[in-house]
């Protein structure tokens, strides 16, 4: 007889087989588990993933260098043409978010403040009150978030509101990103035959950082369960529901965290707040072709790159390049919206997926492209219920608690964020998560269970979100038809 047998019938104990062992080989799996949640994912596999080493830490920090010809390179380091210190002519500010909070009483004041700005290049809505909370009042900022202020009183005075704005006098950027012939040729670093301590220039660094959070859950079951349940994968199926719901979770939070962190907005129609999207009027807040336009334009000022590099696999470093366009993801509520746009000539703008198909790499969802946009329809894509106009008659869209529901068209440009999700490392031999299983017996048995009867596998990961360029992230807000 051999000294190891497998035994019959299958699943029995092998002669090799010792006391609480098992034929359970629980990685296979979850290795199955792990390929059909990657079906599942949407916006994890645009990440650049940054690999975080032990003992570093839970934030990951990053150098972000602005180009010289850059609007947000401020600095006091300018000498001009003529060798004089630059002083008193521009000062800008720089507000930490596109969305700010102050008191409801102060709300109106503020917004006439922020609007105060050189050429009008940031606008600032007022909400309602209590919109950012109890006494606060929450004011929408569209636009650049490093508006110039003419002199230090008005700069001031911006400074003064208290919401978490940094301020600086700029000189250093010679132009900055003006597009204006006058402003250039008025700021051209000219030497003269003798040169002379002329034409100094200063840089900005800003420090950018995330944090991993720990995240997990975990099911239990029966030995019973294994032996006399009608279905003879159960663990199979148990352990995939497992890891796609993982998935799930995390591509919902790091969705939250990308329509968040967009430093690009655009408001459908006549609207410039959230508060005044609506189903009703002339001028009804659902995306249109010009709105595409307009963000295109937007996107191509932010030297936005027209290609998307997205992780094909499950490793790393398996990645495919997609082209010819930028990819927007929308929820399936705004798909026939979409499908039925037109263009400026009255004709239909959309090309559905089938007719470039075999011409480029496709992405999970996509349904076909308008202009040099690819849509991506996610079918958990969040919105916002009830945060647009209150309805008074409505023509058909979508509303929650009279008030209508605004549904946002998110673009992720290149290299605009990292993360870190479930991806396998660069040596393809572990996770980025964490499956814990015991099955029921030796392994389980305990003073809680002295018989072993019952077994669990759970799951931990870390999750971490680290914003690079928010002026690549862009949204439009729009309503959607019922």
């Amino acid at each position: 007889m051999p000294t190891h047998q497998y035994n019959s019938p299958p699943g029995s104990k092998s002669t090799i087989d010792g006391p609480g062992s098992t034929q359970m080989n629980t990685f296979f799996w979850q290795r199955k588990a792990l390929i059909e949640a990657q079906k599942e994912m949407y916006f994890m596999p645009l990440a650049d993933v940054t690999k975080m080493p032990k003992h570093y830490g839970k934030e990951i920090r990053v150098h972000h260098y602005i180009p010289l010809l850059d609007d947000r390179n401020v600095n006091d380091q300018g000498i001009d043409a003529a060798g004089a210190t630059m002083s008193g002519s521009e000062f800008q500010v720089i507000f930490p978010s596109a969305t700010v909070m102050v008191a409801n009483a102060d709300s109106a004041a503020a917004v006439v403040t922020i609007n105060d700005n050189v050429d009008d290049t940031l606008v600032a809505s007022d909400g309602d009150d209590d919109s950012g909370g109890s006494g606060l009042t929450a004011i929408t900022l569209v636009g650049s978030l490093s508006p110039t202020y003419v002199n230090a009183t008005k700069k001031n005075a911006v400074v003064a509101l208290d919401v978490g704005v940094t301020s600086i006098a700029s000189y250093g950027n010679l132009y900055g990103s003006s597009k204006d012939i006058g402003t250039i040729t008025g700021k051209m670093p000219t030497l003269t035959e003798t040169g002379g301590r002329v034409n100094r220039v200063g840089f900005t660094r800003l420090t950018l950082s995330g944090s991993l959070h720990k995240f997990g859950f975990f099911t239990e079951w029966t030995q019973e369960t294994m032996d006399f349940d009608s279905d003879d994968e159960l663990y199979s199926h148990i352990s995939r529901e497992l890891v796609t719901g993982a998935t799930q979770l995390t591509e919902a939070v790091l969705q939250k965290d990308l329509l968040a962190a967009a430093g690009v907005i655009v408001y459908a129609g006549a609207a410039s707040s959230d508060y005044e999207i609506t189903g009703e009027g002339a001028e009804i807040s659902e995306v249109v072709y010009d709105d595409l336009s307009r963000l295109a334009r937007i996107l191509n000022d932010n030297r936005t790159p027209l290609q998307t590099k997205v992780i094909a696999g499950s490793r790393m470093i398996d990645t495919k390049t997609v082209s010819s366009g930028r990819v927007m993801y929308i929820g399936s509520e705004l798909e026939a919206t979409v499908r039925g746009m037109v263009d400026q000539f009255d004709t239909p703008a959309f090309v559905p997926v089938h007719m470039y198909a075999n011409a480029t790499t496709l992405l999970n969802g996509e349904i076909g492209s308008i202009d040099r946009f690819r849509f991506v329809v996610v079918p958990e894509m969040l919105n916002w219920a009830g945060a647009g106009a209150d309805v008074d008659t409505n023509a058909g869209y979508m509303e929650t608690n009279d008030q209508y529901d605004i549904y946002p068209m998110l673009v992720v440009g290149d290299q605009s964020f990292t993360t870190i999700g479930f991806q396998m490392d660069k040596s393809a031999k572990s996770m980025k998560f964490k499956i814990t299983t015991k099955m029921p017996g030796n392994e389980t048995a305990d003073r809680n269970d002295p018989y072993g009867e019952m077994g669990f596998s759970s799951i931990k990961w870390y999750y971490g979100f680290m914003a690079l360029r928010t002026e690549r992230i862009a949204i439009i807000k729009t309503i959607a038809r019922i």
